[in-house]
């Protein structure tokens, strides 16, 4: 017999997975009755979490049951189990679960022992919370310019290094790894930390002189990824992990993570945080973890099929970078394109839902002033980056249909 609780949750349930259209269907009466012109949704939506939910459904409240069955909400089995797949994933001795990928960055810099006197090499492309990571010890972020592929020049790493640079921060963006060879010889050579901003980055990997491939997050002293819901691995809330072979620093940021107390032992030995990724988080990681390979591989070739349709488009710059040793897995497709504000509202009226990342470079930010920096590459980038939708439930068909109308607006 279907007791009053389960019928509760499933129209619970149901109003969640159907929320777009029950919401787009009230939002279409309250404009018609307050006169304001109809919005149509979009055709092709930039994520959808709505869709990968129901082709999931079952294995996500199989697993959401028995964690609340055994009532295991903090630091329990699964955050462990999580912790350990990662860590074989990205090939390190330690993984550590945290509540975000900025946490990852912020407890990386504190377990290396960051001070306000010391300077942090990092690129000004990136979302702000690479840049708050360093400041948020005192230190001094220096912003330098990237490369054609988003990622940190490393050319430009060598001219920015003064006597009190303590670290680089490189960024992988976009799923593409930096030059990690190239950067790792210099940090060597001047024996600074490098901390791996790998947030988008998960699965990318590179293919070092020797013939061996390298993950991302494996190379410095920490790898920090974001398990951010659109994320290529991401929870239903926020989410980070700190991965790295350095037992000290593991151990550091276990502490830091859980106001500083050891749950060993049960003394305290630093002002920590409450900043743990969630146990039940971390079950629904491990549901998604098995799917990972595919989703990557679906990412590629929809990466593939993009390429393939705006080949002849002149206008536009894809991100397909032609050097063998990358494997990319292409968390946003990013491409370059003339007149791209124009191209961003075209594709708004033909139902194409697009995000732009970044339209200011961070150093021109009201939060960084005042400073006198002009990077070349950056300042071109963020007039001419959008992100086109990716996800592993998008079609064929979707993407044909986006690439047609990116070909209709240059015709």
């Amino acid at each position: 017999m279907t007791s009053t609780i389960d019928i509760f949750l499933e129209c619970d349930v149901y109003i969640r997975v159907n929320f777009e259209k029950i919401y787009t269907s009230t939002l279409h009466f309250s404009l018609l009755i307050f006169n304001f012109p109809y919005i149509m949704p979009y055709t092709v939506r930039f994520v959808n979490p709505q869709k990968h939910y129901q082709r999931y459904r079952k294995e996500y409240l199989a697993i959401l049951d028995d964690v609340l069955a055994r009532g295991d909400y903090i630091m329990r089995k699964d955050l462990e189990m999580f912790e350990r797949r990662i860590a074989r994933l990205v090939g390190t001795r330690y993984a550590v679960g945290l509540n975000s990928g900025t946490d990852a960055l912020s407890f990386s810099f504190a377990a290396m022992g960051l001070k306000p006197q010391d300077e942090v090499i990092t690129v000004a492309h990136t979302f702000m919370a690479s840049i708050s990571a360093i400041a948020h010890h005192g230190a001094t972020p220096v912003l330098i310019d990237v490369g054609k592929d988003f990622t940190i020049d490393a050319a430009q790493i060598k001219q920015a290094i003064t006597k009190k640079t303590k670290a680089i921060e490189v960024v992988h963006l976009n799923g593409r790894l930096s030059d990690m060879e190239a950067v790792m010889a210099i940090a060597r050579k001047h024996k600074l930390y490098v901390v791996e901003d790998a947030a988008q980055a998960l699965g990318a990997k590179m293919k070092m002189k020797n013939g061996s491939w390298k993950m991302a997050g494996s190379f410095g002293v920490t790898g920090c990824f974001s398990m951010y819901p659109f994320k290529s691995l991401g929870c239903f809330g926020d989410g980070g992990i700190v991965t790295t072979d350095d037992a000290e620093v593991a151990h550091t940021i276990q502490l830091l993570r859980y106001n500083g107390e050891d749950r060993k032992t049960r003394k305290f030995y630093l002002h920590g945080h409450t900043a743990l990724l969630d146990n039940i988080q971390a079950a629904i990681l491990n549901v998604k973890l098995p799917h990972f390979p595919k989703w990557i591989a679906r990412r590629q070739a929809i990466a593939n099929l993009y390429q393939k349709g705006l080949a002849e488009v002149s206008q536009v710059v894809v991100p397909h970078f032609e050097d063998p040793r990358f494997f990319d897995t292409y968390q946003n497709y990013v491409i370059r394109a003339k007149k791209r504000d124009k191209l961003v509202a075209f594709l708004s009226k033909k139902g194409v839902e697009t995000l732009i990342s970044w339209e200011t470079p961070n150093y021109k930010q009201p939060l960084l002033q005042p400073n006198s920096l002009v990077l070349p590459e950056t300042e071109t980038i963020c007039k001419e980056v959008v992100s086109l939708p990716m996800y592993p439930e998008l079609e064929d068909e979707d993407v044909n249909y986006v690439t047609n109308a990116i070909r209709e607006f240059y015709r």
